[in-house]
């Protein structure tokens, strides 16, 4: 039986992919609703970049390309034979050049809301770019991958420059950068007398018409909380007035209660929520620093609760690795990586990587903050974040050393297809062990069960003997595991080493 279940796991859902996608109707909303979308972000100026002497950037002198539309389709059957049936697509609008952050600029620092970004057109044809975004995404559709689209929170210092009624500014009147936001300003999205800044508001109506032109599925927000609800309330009505299934996913989190500046609004995520949005970001980036499974428990009650408040009901994705979040692979290596990966399909939640994952890319760059040989901005350095993915330069794709992370992620996300009853609606209850680094849960529905048991310490081996009433003997079949283990009555006794996670699936 093991041995038939990993083999349907590992394969057949490709092909049932194949046949859905022939005719493509949205139904992105539905997906998140229930739990089951399997999402990738992926920057499209590093997606499918050609890196020719490997120095990590893109030298278009010598030949390189950059990513672009065109030559990115040729990665989406590696999306879909990892079973990903979502890009989240960082922005496509044009980018900043003055008071800019690295040399190609800040993906997010916009300078403008109604067309696409220049540097993601194949320079090898003539082809329109929008023509070449439309067709990037009826390939994605084909390949049964849903496409939801980054909308920047903030606008770089060339629209200002050209716009400043768009703009907050200081009592000598220069625009105000959230934060640490060094490259990008506050948009002003009221007036003094409290209404709406109609002219900011019509170019978001203007952007979501471009993306439901080219048949876009949804769309991130980015730091959605700096917008009044009112704001989002009344757009994402306009949106849905076009497609009731377009997506509305908001960067905002339980665990963010304050704005990042002075004069900027904070609208929390129940708030965002209320005003329409589809989900939020669950505080799973804070999971690397919890010490004790009940704060696991707690995320995951606090989402389940919250989920089923609205109307309509609202979900999260697992924000265990985000472009905001270092790598694991930084954080705790490969085992770690391994077990995030696994908990984004063990969870009540959205999957959610990011590209390089897959490959164990670090994110540490050998041109970090150095003086570049050349510059499309007015910045002379690879400005970079470490240990997280390059979104200022013209940089290469991601890669690393470990290709075997792809694999898992395979497994992992046709698991979450193949055990969808329990794993997107399932009962999750913790499982009491004797030891704090270990961390157990057990999911389940009907007559499906799902054990799990880690090891959150990435110090030490363990063993431990973990008892509960629905482990039974010769009832559970491992998906994941590479440990010794023996089950006797409602006791099994493990050894784990350090970062390692176990998966156990019973149907009876």
């Amino acid at each position: 039986m093991k041995k038939l279940l990993i083999l349907f796991i590992c394969l057949n859902f490709t092909v049932l992919n194949a046949f859905s996608a022939i005719r493509w109707k949205n139904d992105t909303r539905e997906l998140f609703q229930k739990n089951r979308l399997k999402i990738m972000e992926i920057n499209p100026r590093t997606f499918s970049a050609k890196d020719l002497n490997d120095n990590g950037i893109i030298e278009f002198e010598l030949g390189e390309q950059s990513g672009n539309f065109h030559s990115a389709i040729e990665r989406l059957d590696e999306l879909k034979e990892m079973g990903i049936n979502a890009i989240h697509v960082m922005p496509i609008t044009p980018t900043g050049k003055l008071r800019a952050l690295g040399t190609a600029g800040s993906l997010y620092a916009l300078s403008d809301f109604l067309s696409i970004n220049p540097q993601l057109k194949n320079l090898h044809n003539d082809y329109d770019i929008f023509y070449e975004f439309e067709n990037f995404v009826y390939e994605c559709h084909l390949r049964g991958i849903r496409v939801i689209v980054d909308m920047p929170s903030c606008g770089s210092y060339d629209l200002f420059l050209k716009n400043p009624e768009l703009f907050y500014l200081t009592d000598d009147e220069k625009p105000i950068s959230p934060a640490d936001w060094l490259d990008v300003f506050l948009f002003k999205t009221k007036n003094d007398d409290g209404t709406l800044n109609e002219k900011l508001f019509d170019l978001h109506k203007g952007f979501i018409d471009l993306l439901i032109r080219a048949k876009v599925d949804g769309v991130r927000a980015d730091v959605a909380t700096i917008k009044p609800y009112e704001f989002w309330d009344k757009l994402i009505k306009y949106a849905r007035a076009y497609n009731t299934e377009f997506l509305f996913l908001a960067e905002a989190s339980d665990s963010w209660t304050t704005p990042p500046c002075e004069k900027c609004e904070f609208t929390p995520y129940n708030k965002l929520l209320a005003a329409g949005f589809d989900g939020y970001y669950s505080s799973y980036f804070n999971f690397k620093d919890w010490n004790k499974s009940d704060e696991l428990k707690k995320q995951v009650m606090r989402d389940i609760k919250l989920s089923t408040s609205f109307k309509e009901r609202k979900s999260a994705i697992a924000s265990f690795m985000t472009h905001d979040e270092q790598s694991p692979m930084l954080l705790g290596g490969y085992n770690y990586t391994v077990q995030l990966i696994w908990l984004n399909a063990l969870l009540p939640l959205n999957s959610y990587f990011v590209d390089g994952i897959q490959y164990g890319d670090n994110y540490i760059y050998p041109y970090a903050n150095k003086e570049a040989n050349k510059t499309y901005t007015d910045n002379l350095y690879y400005y970079v974040h470490k240990g997280k993915p390059d979104i200022f330069n013209f940089a290469a794709q991601p890669k690393g050393d470990f290709p075997n992370l792809k694999r898992e992620i395979t497994l992992s996300n046709n698991f979450k297809t193949y055990a969808s009853d329990v794993l997107s609606f399932g009962s999750f209850n913790l499982v009491k062990t004797s030891d704090n680094n270990i961390f157990s849960f057990i999911r389940k529905n009907n007559k499906n069960t799902v054990l799990v048991i880690l090891n959150k310490s990435g110090i030490s081996k363990k063993n431990v003997t973990i008892k509960h009433k629905d482990i039974k003997h010769n009832d559970f079949i491992a998906i994941k595991s590479h440990s010794n283990y023996s089950i006797i009555k409602n006791k099994i006794e493990i050894s784990l080493e350090p970062y390692e996670i176990i998966v156990l699936y019973s149907s009876k």
